[in-house]
């Protein structure tokens, strides 16, 4: 993710409830900006970061500069993997900055379900004014139990975001 505006994504995680012992997963293949707000807004929070990196070279380079957190845990992770739970971690928030392909939506989609726990929020962001892809998207999100899905586009100035909930009892 490239020209994210820090503040501007500093003010969307005012959507993250204080809770103690939230987990934040984030699904990315670059861009250390929201890596580090997000890395930064997790140790201030005590909260408990899993970076997915799609990518093994952008791992390898978070794996160097984060691999010492305590709260952080970069994964060398790939989206054609069976399932995405992991030692039965569930997440409150899950962030994908990843691209992943037209083919790939659904199933990610999918196995993103049951890893997120439920009323969960997955926050999709998309290059601005991308409409077909945001359509698909939400079509996708809607098909696989996803509920009261909105989009932001007035946020930031390269990317539109979609933000979804898993809902307790649907699907999954």
């Amino acid at each position: 993710m490239k020209n994210l505006e820090k503040d501007k994504f500093e003010k969307l995680l005012e959507i993250v409830q204080n809770y103690p012992n939230i987990r934040i997963a984030h699904f990315t293949e670059s861009g250390e900006a929201m890596i580090e707000i997000l890395n930064n807004f997790c140790k201030k929070n005590l909260y408990e970061y899993h970076i997915n990196c799609t990518k093994s070279a952008f791992y390898d380079e978070i794996l160097i500069k984060y691999g010492e957190n305590k709260h952080i845990y970069p994964i060398n992770f790939k989206l054609s993997r069976p399932r995405y739970m992991m030692q039965g971690r569930l997440y409150e928030y899950l962030f994908v900055s990843s691209t992943v392909s037209k083919e790939e939506r659904s199933s990610f989609i999918q196995k993103c379900h049951p890893i997120i726990k439920n009323a969960g929020n997955i926050l999709i962001f998309l290059q601005k004014e991308s409409y077909q892809e945001r359509s698909h998207w939400i079509s996708l999100l809607e098909e696989h139990n996803y509920v009261a899905t909105n989009t932001i586009d007035d946020l930031f100035e390269n990317y539109d975001l979609i933000i979804s909930k898993k809902m307790h009892g649907w699907g999954g």
